[in-house]
């Protein structure tokens, strides 16, 4: 490779090996591994906020960097970093060599037809590319690229499954998913030393791992790239249920989320693929969806079960595509995958009380939900409980949610990224949504979940109307972008699609050409919409509950010889214990809250028997009752009852019509200022 100079002016990065680049040239490493991928793009990152004072660029709210470490070390193969530089971090498999036969995983999930190169660095013929799914995507440089194209944000989800792992036949470590969840998260700190060693020391790099909202604020004005750590995993905390049965009880759960607090994790999901303890998850669909439930059955002894859906909102339909034959067979003698009504779209399972319980704790560490992947029960129950408590740290990063809970999220403050689709297909969802984009002031983002096993943008071809024209700017206008080059391979995304992570800038340049600078330009401004959400979620602070431990009374109490449903039951901050009413229509809970208070919210938990017409009262002396809010359309749950703030001293909840030929019944009553 030549000199810096020559470099420039072929529209290159510095060359591996290069001098030192002047001190003005802070974007430029003083060294690099003596065998390195090019970066391909000149001019300086742009830096500092716009005239709003508003922060730039993009963000990968969803991506696996380290994923070739998690489902037994084998399965994603390369490395994202090696000290000995590219042609060691990029090399296959062993077993994929000689020639791709023994690439079980690749052969099966359609990236190759049982044979591919195995060689990757210098000539990379076969790999990486936008339909391989086992081979890595997001070595360090092509990182940078993307930085230095103009991303600003980049969520590194951490990510394995035990069940994979145990029966993939290769791999040189153990399938505990915590064990994998902490070693990436130590790689990850390892990679920002190693870019860090390139310009001269800690804290130099531009990949800056962030642990909270202000700080990464801090490093996107000085141009770097601003990395927060997540968790997408199957049984977080080791929370997985067998049979029905949970596996994992509170003190598991706070253990793990102050681990993984710790660890600078900022945002997880519950659930993911399989049914936990914690929530049920959204279906896949096809033959994936077929073989991803045979997975749920090895790991839980149970298939998905489904139900008709309560509202507009549904899972992915199941179908009822056979299985690979590979992975059909190791279900046992006898047992098949049971088939599924098309009408019943919805997974029985939602939010658990464990689920809860570790969305609560996340809350109190100020942590952010992902609800992708949820399904539409757990999501549903998910947002009634956000809502309840004003909390915006929800995110939808990467186009597993049902699009109707879009404006939920926008109208809690949250933030919601699409897939890394095909130009014209992430322009058809943008374009679903840019309404409530607008209506809101939000930004966007993109999740190309990268090393996630998801399949990536195709090539539109070289003859494509609009295609992408090299060299071409970047959306700030400050850097100029050439085909890729590592070793002896020169990439381009008319020809390549979404190959490896370099090509993402290529990608949203073609976006632009394919659709105009407007969803570009909402993009551009994903960084300010995710800090938004970030440091609202820092700095909520929940409200003082005067309905915690206060005074009760009710019309009845149900009795039962085994539990105690007494009107107590509904404030004692147990949502394990209810009150219960007798069976009939006109029945009341009445709240002391021992003194007058300004109020103007109340959440009421219900059990399964609700109320379908009920009233929430006031009153300062008990005696003389107004109604502030009420519903004829309970349908159970979460109810938030909200109403012009006021002052009382008692709260009552006055059934009028029962939901259920049972009495009404209330897991846990709140009274809150607002």
């Amino acid at each position: 490779m030549a000199m810096l100079a020559a470099a420039a002016t072929l529209g290159i990065g510095a060359a591996p090996g290069s001098p030192a680049a002047p001190d003005t040239d802070w974007w430029e490493p003083s060294a690099r591994p003596a065998a390195d991928s090019r970066i391909n793009v000149t001019g300086e990152p742009f830096r500092g906020t716009d005239a709003e004072g508003r922060v730039r660029g993009f963000v990968d709210a969803h991506n696996h960097l380290m994923s070739n470490e998690g489902f037994g070390g084998r399965l994603i193969c390369g490395q994202t970093f090696s000290e000995q530089g590219a042609a060691e971090a990029l090399k296959d498999c062993p077993e994929h060599y000689p020639d791709g036969s023994l690439a079980l995983f690749e052969n099966l999930t359609g990236g190759a037809d049982g044979h591919h190169d195995p060689v990757g660095w210098p000539t990379f013929e076969d790999w990486p590319a936008h339909d391989s799914l086992s081979h890595q995507q997001n070595y360090y440089a092509w990182v940078e690229r993307a930085w230095r194209g103009g991303q600003r944000i980049l969520v590194n989800d951490l990510v394995t499954n035990g069940l994979i792992c145990t029966v993939y036949p290769f791999k040189d470590r153990g399938c505990d998913e915590m064990d994998s969840i902490r070693l990436q998260a130590r790689k990850t700190y390892a990679l920002q030393d190693h870019i860090d060693a390139m310009y001269g020391g800690a804290g130099k790099g531009w990949f800056r791992i962030v642990t909270d909202a202000g700080q990464a604020r801090e490093v996107i004005e000085q141009g770097k790239l601003a990395v927060v750590l997540g968790v997408e995993t199957s049984e977080p905390f080791g929370c997985k249920q067998v049979l029905g049965v949970a596996k994992c009880q509170q003190a598991d759960i706070d253990r793990g989320l102050d681990e993984l607090y710790d660890l600078g994790v900022r945002s997880m999901f519950l659930c993911h693929k399989f049914d936990n303890a914690l929530c049920g998850v959204r279906f896949d669909s096809g033959a994936t969806g077929t073989a991803v439930n045979i997975g749920q059955f090895l790991s839980t002894g149970t298939f998905w079960t489904t139900e008709k859906c309560a509202g507009p909102q549904h899972d992915n339909p199941i179908g009822n595509a056979a299985a690979p034959a590979e992975v059909a067979a190791k279900l046992p003698a006898g047992v098949k995958v049971p088939a599924y009504q098309a009408g019943a779209q919805c997974n029985t399972r939602g939010l658990t009380r464990l689920g809860e319980y570790a969305m609560r704790g996340m809350m109190r560490r100020g942590m952010m939900l992902e609800i992708d992947h949820m399904s539409v029960k757990a999501a549903g129950r998910a947002l009634d409980i956000l809502e309840a408590e004003r909390y915006p740290g929800v995110l939808s990063s990467h186009s597993w949610m049902d699009l109707d809970w879009t404006e939920r999220v926008y109208r809690l403050g949250g933030f919601a990224a699409q897939y890394m689709n095909g130009s014209e297909g992430f322009l058809k969802e943008a374009g679903r949504t840019a309404a409530l984009r607008a209506k809101y002031g939000v930004g966007y983002g993109y999740g190309t979940d990268m090393n996630g096993v998801g399949g990536w943008p195709a090539p539109r071809g070289a003859d494509a109307p609009d295609k992408v024209e090299y060299p071409f700017r970047s959306t700030d206008g400050g850097a100029v972008l050439d085909r890729q080059v590592t070793g002896e391979r020169t990439w381009d995304v008319n020809t390549d699609g979404g190959a490896h992570y370099g090509l993402v800038p290529d990608w949203i340049e073609d976006i632009r050409r394919v659709g105009g600078a407007g969803v570009v330009d909402e993009l551009f401004h994903g960084a300010e919409s995710y800090l938004g959400t970030w440091q609202a979620t820092e700095q909520h602070r929940p409200g003082t509950d005067w309905a915690a431990h206060a005074a009760t009374s009710a019309s009845s109490t149900e009795w039962n010889p085994l539990h105690s449903h007494a009107p107590d039951k509904a404030v004692d901050g147990d949502t394990g214990t209810r009150w219960a009413s007798r069976w009939s229509d006109d029945e009341w809970l009445r709240l002391d809250l021992r003194a007058p208070r300004e109020i103007g919210r109340v959440t009421l938990d219900w059990e399964a028997a609700h109320a379908k017409k009920y009233r929430v009262e006031v009153s300062e002396d008990g005696t003389a009752w107004r109604t502030v809010w009420s519903t004829e359309t309970g349908d159970g749950g979460l109810d938030t009852a909200r109403f012009e703030r006021t002052t009382a001293r008692y709260v009552r909840v006055q059934g009028v019509e029962r939901g259920t030929g049972h009495g009404y019944s209330l897991y846990e009553v709140g009274v809150f200022r607002e």
